[in-house]
């Protein structure tokens, strides 16, 4: 009766895990303020105002494989066609924190 309690528990967690959004590292209201200060001018709404079809909406970041934490903090810190580099201007907790709220905001759709 144990083991079959522990097997439902076990897969009752996995399922949760499996539906629920994933928990970025970073403080996504910190982003939020470091985003408005510094991306909103071209990213207002998750748009992009240089490039319309390369924009911060979940089904963009997944189709140009930009959807993860790591790749939008490597973007935001070396910059990429238009976009400057911010790695100079922002600390590196204000890029997690940023690339956090991008990545929450896109699950919400922005």
């Amino acid at each position: 009766m144990l083991k079959r309690l522990s097997i439902a528990v076990l897969s009752l967690a996995f399922a949760i895990v499996a539906f629920v959004s994933p928990a970025w590292a970073g403080d996504a209201a910190n982003g939020a303020k470091v985003f408005s200060a510094n991306c909103a001018a071209c990213h207002a709404g998750g748009n992009n105002l240089v490039n319309a079809q390369k924009t911060l909406k979940k089904a963009d970041l997944e189709k140009y494989d930009m959807y993860s934490l790591e790749k939008i903090q490597y973007q935001v810190i070396h910059g990429k066609n238009a976009m400057p580099a911010f790695g100079g201007r922002l600390t590196d907790a204000q890029v997690e924190d940023v690339a956090t709220y991008v990545l929450s905001q896109a699950d919400k759709g922005w």
